[in-house]
């Protein structure tokens, strides 16, 4: 390691869980992060300034005045000229340590897409916004045998897991399978959900807000659990059993550490049944009369009231009987079914509806 770069990481050296050769694995590994919104340019930030050698930065969206309050990469120039996310990180990024390989990708991630785009990496992080597309990380991690990091933030509160395939649980176990108790099930059990990742079900951060301090306690774990796999041995990286669900909640206080054990059944880390990377559980999308798409959620059930109130401070015309809920986000019109179901009229685009549907109704 020459001087300078010695210099410039000197006080991260000195940690004793990274020192010299810490470092050197450091500058010789590869990230991608999908997603680059509150949490994605938190943790961006985090790992370049402490040198990891290559970042891919993969997000389908642009910056908005809106985002500014928490996506701590942009700043105003970046929202007038409505430059795409992943394009004005990689600028700021590179400029923020140009011995760092930046690469910005404008691009939704798709079952057709992942290997090319996450494979050849050390690690994988989330910086997503909704479970199709964590579900589909899962899969391609555990698939291509890639450490990953899903984490998650709405509100004051937020989740962090670290996933190491074929050691620890995979999300697939955290959401399908008995937790630390042993015979509670995250699925079923409504009083262990609201307690990990409830917030994430039906509340999104266009329906209740985000803070930015909890987006940064977040990405500030996930930061921190990604360099201790990219610098250490990997047996050390993660208990040899078990992983934890880390939540937070910066308004309260509240801190909680679930261990959350591999499922023995688990379908996706256990019998290799990638349902979201083959493309089989994405929602269906249909084309729906002219400028409209469909989306066809699977087993899922809306209370229609409650949505209503979430959406009534952030939507337009917001009104519902028994069947069914409308509102408008010019210059979009949604309808949603009590079913799960939604038409979204004024786009042909399936990942802009996609993106609508997670956006103001959740996963």
């Amino acid at each position: 390691m020459d001087s300078n770069l010695q210099n410039r990481y000197s006080r991260q050296i000195l940690f004793a869980g990274i020192g010299e050769h810490g470092q050197r694995r450091l500058l010789s590994s590869r990230v991608v992060l999908v997603g680059c919104g509150a949490l994605g340019t938190a943790a961006a930030n985090l790992l370049v300034r402490a040198g990891v050698g290559y970042l891919r930065i993969i997000d389908r969206d642009f910056v908005e005045p809106s985002n500014l309050q928490r996506q701590s990469l942009f700043d105003e120039s970046d929202a007038l000229e409505s430059l795409p996310k992943a394009v004005a990180a990689q600028r700021r990024l590179r400029a923020i340590n140009s011995e760092v390989a930046v690469e910005g990708i404008v691009a939704d991630l798709t079952p057709q897409n992942a290997q090319e785009l996450l494979f050849d990496h050390d690690l994988i992080l989330d910086g997503t916004d909704n479970f199709e597309t964590r579900f589909l990380l899962n899969d391609a991690a555990v698939k291509f045998g890639l450490p990953w990091i899903y984490s998650a933030v709405v509100g004051s509160y937020g989740v962090t897991m670290t996933v190491r395939p074929g050691v620890t649980a995979c999300l697939a176990c955290l959401l399908n399978s008995p937790s630390a108790t042993g015979s509670r099930n995250l699925e079923h059990d409504p009083a262990l959900l609201d307690s990990t990742i409830a917030p994430q079900v039906e509340e999104t951060c266009d329906t209740i807000g985000v803070l930015a301090s909890a987006a940064g306690v977040i990405a500030s774990l996930e930061a921190a659990s990604g360099i201790r796999i990219l610098v250490g041995p990997p047996e050390d990286a993660t208990p040899p059993a078990a992983t934890r669900l880390v939540s937070f909640d910066v308004w309260s206080g509240d801190y909680r550490a679930v261990r959350v054990e591999r499922n023995p059944q688990c379908t996706v880390c256990v019998r290799g049944e990638f349902l979201h990377l083959n493309g089989l559980a994405q929602p269906h999308v249909t084309m729906c009369g002219r400028d409209s798409v469909q989306i066809h959620e699977h087993n899922r059930s809306l209370d229609l009231p409650t949505l209503s109130r979430r959406l009534s401070p952030v939507a337009l015309d917001v009104r519902h009987n028994d069947f069914l809920l409308r509102f408008r986000v010019p210059p979009h019109e949604i309808t949603v079914f009590a079913d799960g179901r939604a038409i979204i009229k004024g786009t042909r685009d399936p990942a802009l509806a996609r993106s609508l549907y997670a956006r103001y109704l959740g996963a």
